[in-house]
């Protein structure tokens, strides 16, 4: 058997452990995931040295600990596409393994752990944040309602993977930054000062319904235009995307 056949037969796990090796393997990425490892602790830090005792519960640290991975996750995801062009592996990387469409689900596949992971890492941070809380006279409080652990999850997954997906669809890791943080904003201003397109906004505004998933009763409206909103945001630049990278030229 050829060295292309057995390449092209290597299994999903072992090329998203690659995957998840290149997202700390560059120096932007070791950077942002250390950068987004200190954030996460340090919003416990802030809660412990200046909320108010009755703020300091294993609720409070979970959710606003969410915060800096929900932000700068999405950046981790567009780097993990955009690197490949940008430092000029991807010649090596398709050449390795010519089925491109492998080798993208990999990076989500890598995008959903890395998502999981930060999920993980911010209720740990949490849970030691509130022990501390408690041997310092605050709430201490271990009360949170099951849905918005899953909620959180699927809130982490959901802005890593529009990552991923505006990475792929631009190709370029400046671009696909600005536009990532841009684009959606203007959208937002846009649609709260255009009368005429409030209707539209409470549907496509991806920063207005994923604020469904901080509640713990959300509607069965509110997970319809979320869906809505993640379609317009998150499945067409993947799939776009997808295609682009399928169909691109590597020189």
């Amino acid at each position: 058997m050829s060295v292309l056949t057995e390449n092209r037969n290597v299994p999903l796990s072992r090329l998203t452990q690659v995957e998840l090796r290149k997202l700390a393997d560059t120096r932007a990425g070791f950077w942002l995931l250390l950068i987004i490892g200190l954030a996460t602790a340090g919003t416990s830090a802030i809660l412990l040295g200046w909320a108010e005792d009755a703020e300091q519960t294993f609720s409070e640290f979970f959710t606003f600990g969410m915060l800096p991975s929900a932000v700068l996750l999405p950046v981790l995801g567009i780097l993990s596409v955009t690197s490949e062009w940008s430092q000029r592996t991807a010649l090596t990387t398709f050449t390795l393994v010519p089925a491109r469409g492998r080798v993208m689900t990999a990076k989500i596949v890598a995008g959903v752990l890395i998502a999981i992971a930060a999920t993980v890492a911010a209720g740990l941070l949490a849970a030691v944040a509130n022990l501390i809380a408690g041997s310092l006279g605050g709430d201490a409080s271990w009360t949170l309602d099951s849905s918005l652990i899953w909620q959180s999850l699927l809130l982490q997954m959901i802005f890593v993977l529009m990552g991923i997906g505006f990475g792929a669809l631009l190709l370029n890791t400046p671009l696909a930054i600005v536009i990532y943080f841009a684009l959606p904003t203007v959208w937002s201003i846009v649609g709260g000062i255009v009368t005429k397109l409030a209707d539209v906004a409470k549907w496509l505004d991806l920063n207005v319904t994923s604020q469904a998933l901080s509640e713990a009763d959300a509607t069965g409206g509110e997970y319809a235009r979320l869906g809505v909103s993640v379609a317009v945001w998150v499945v067409l630049p993947l799939v776009l995307g997808f295609i682009r990278v399928l169909r691109r030229e590597v020189s």
